[in-house]
């Protein structure tokens, strides 16, 4: 079975979805019932860009994904999450955005 068939995302607890690519990574709080994205980072943002990190693909640029993703969602008053991590290990990259998530407040 389909891992995106068992992970839904309510209004209580949104679906926090990432998405990976050789050279960038985005996170989106999605709510599955409005199919409406609540809020999103990735690094191809100025914010990440201006703290001049070498490469947008490696561990560290994700960490601080997951943390401006855990800042905006706690403004949103989002606090819990389920993590939806697509068919890609929970290993690497994927690892260090969920850490960094957990780090900035968000529970999984």
């Amino acid at each position: 079975m389909s891992l995106k068939k068992k992970i839904v995302g309510t209004p209580d607890r949104p679906r926090l979805r990432v998405f990976r690519s050789n050279n960038h990574i985005h996170a989106q709080i999605i709510d599955d019932t409005c199919h409406k994205t609540i809020v999103s980072c990735s690094t191809v943002e100025s914010i990440i860009k201006s703290l001049k990190i070498a490469k947008t693909g490696n561990c560290m640029a994700s960490t601080l994904v997951g943390k401006i993703i855990a800042e905006r969602s706690l403004e949103k008053g989002i606090k819990q999450v389920v993590f939806d991590r697509g068919n890609k290990i929970y290993h690497g990259r994927i690892k260090s955005l969920a850490e960094g998530a957990r780090e900035g407040g968000l529970n999984f």
